[in-house]
């Protein structure tokens, strides 16, 4: 899958998944990847911006597994965020698959 493409959806699927609950980074990394092929090295930085930005806090919590962990908790302003993506996403879906569809019907 092209790069430029995959990162611009990344912070939709991060935001989407900390909109229903806290997560660490590794298992923000493990769920993303069960659908969308990527690596720890291309979330971080994203985590860092979208942290930075307001969009969530973050918190260290105990682990049994070995050092803390540090959580990442959305804000209001990373759910108004999640809402206008998601619309802008379901926007832009809408539009390629009516350019696709009309493709596929003009051969």
């Amino acid at each position: 899958m092209n790069i430029q493409f995959k990162k611009g959806v990344l912070e939709l699927c991060v935001l989407s998944m900390l909109a229903k609950r806290n997560c660490y980074g590794y298992e923000l990394v493990s769920e993303i990847s069960k659908n969308i092929l990527i690596s720890e090295g291309t979330i971080y930085p994203l985590l860092k911006r979208l942290k930075d930005e307001g969009y969530f806090t973050t918190y260290l919590q105990e682990s049994q597994e070995g050092p803390p962990r540090k959580y990442y908790e959305i804000t209001p302003a990373g759910l108004q965020m999640y809402g206008d993506l998601t619309e802008e996403w379901f926007s832009f879906v809408d539009g390629v698959n009516r350019i696709i569809k009309e493709e596929i019907q003009d051969e």
